[in-house]
């Protein structure tokens, strides 16, 4: 790496040397610019947290109501010790956000984890024209090709349909913050009732505040819902519900998993459920290679998933391409146990530290 690079890699992360701060860091810091609220990228400990404000309701739910927390709209420069950083929309969860840095005529992009395909719960991705692009490579390899949204909810849809009409609930396992809400705004809630685990009813309504149409939602311990409803409803659940009393309630049920995984023969296998329905908040390999495109970055450095493979192709295609190790997980890497299966659901706190 060269003395003048605008981001460099360090044992806390990665770290902007002229402005003095860093991204994403998985240690403790001074000052930590956040790209979105899953907790491989957000993390406990640092003195002070930047982050858009779409994000501050999830960072305050899992980092703690009293952070120091500065929050800026999308395109809103922050200028700190000579560098001018802006956050830009990622598509990924709700508010994400690419990272982008300027100082010293140098332009770059770190763009956390994203996806180019709308959904309808978050600003769409848009391109930063950069010097230096940082990309995620979660699923950098040929094999991953997405379905549209469209043919992922029909099918999705035509599963709790036909259990429904066989007297039988829809478990479909997804991560908690991103994934349940994506499901929800898209499927056909006239089918039956939603009911979802105590670990996505605070994080609705996180999504609700800001404005996101997400259909009624039901614990399982509604006394409004009979035996009936529960052997028609769809049931949304992060995996870590899998096996545990929590199902009982639902009786004779079909069992679901949505994850860009499930693409992966045998996953769905060792997941041990009935479907697996090929769903991710992350870009697949034609939307890699289009983002990196976009950008007109001359330069990209891979973080996680399959970067050897990225770097390789990136640089057939005559760029500079190396690897950043990062502590930033897989797919869907969060904790979905972050409350109790009916417990209260807390309504987070809203706004920003000064």
């Amino acid at each position: 790496m060269s003395t003048a690079d605008l981001i460099v890699h360090r044992p806390e992360g990665l770290y902007c040397p002229p402005g003095d701060f860093y991204i994403d860091p998985w240690r403790p810091v001074q000052r930590a610019v956040i790209t979105h609220a899953h907790s491989d990228h957000a993390r406990r400990g640092s003195a002070r947290y930047l982050a858009h404000e779409a994000s501050a309701g999830t960072l305050r739910n899992r980092l703690g109501a009293d952070i120091a927390l500065q929050t800026v709209a999308y395109g809103e420069v922050i200028h700190h010790q000579g560098v001018n950083v802006s956050l830009h929309p990622a598509g990924h969860v709700l508010g994400s956000a690419q990272v982008r840095i300027e100082h010293g005529g140098q332009v770059w992009v770190a763009s956390g984890d994203y996806k180019l395909d709308e959904d309808g719960t978050c600003a769409p991705f848009e391109p930063v024209h950069c010097h230096t692009f940082i990309t995620e490579s979660t699923f950098g390899l040929p094999i991953y090709r997405w379905p549209s949204q469209a043919v992922l909810l029909a099918d999705i849809n035509a599963w709790w349909a036909a259990n429904a009409a066989a007297g039988k609930a829809s478990v479909l396992y997804a991560y908690a913050f991103g994934k349940a809400q994506r499901l929800l705004h898209g499927v056909d809630a006239s089918t039956g009732p939603i009911v979802v685990h105590g670990a996505v009813e605070p994080l609705n309504a996180v999504y609700r505040a800001a404005g996101v149409a997400l259909p009624a939602t039901h614990r399982a311990t509604d006394p409004a819902l009979t035996k009936a409803d529960l052997r028609r409803a769809l049931v949304l659940a992060p995996p870590s519900a899998a096996g545990t009393p929590w199902l009982k309630r639902f009786g004779e049920h079909s069992d679901a998993f949505a994850s860009g995984w499930m693409l992966v023969r045998g996953a769905r296998r060792r997941r041990g459920v009935d479907r697996g329905f090929v769903m991710s908040d992350h870009a697949d390999w034609p939307s890699l290679q289009k983002a990196i495109g976009a950008t007109g970055a001359e330069r990209v450095i891979v973080t996680h998933g399959s970067t050897a493979v990225m770097v390789r192709w990136l640089c057939e295609q005559g760029l500079d391409a190396q690897v950043f190790a990062t502590e930033y997980g897989a797919d869907d890497h969060e904790d979905d146990t972050a409350a109790a299966p009916d417990a209260p659901a807390s309504t987070p706190a809203a706004g920003a530290a000064p």
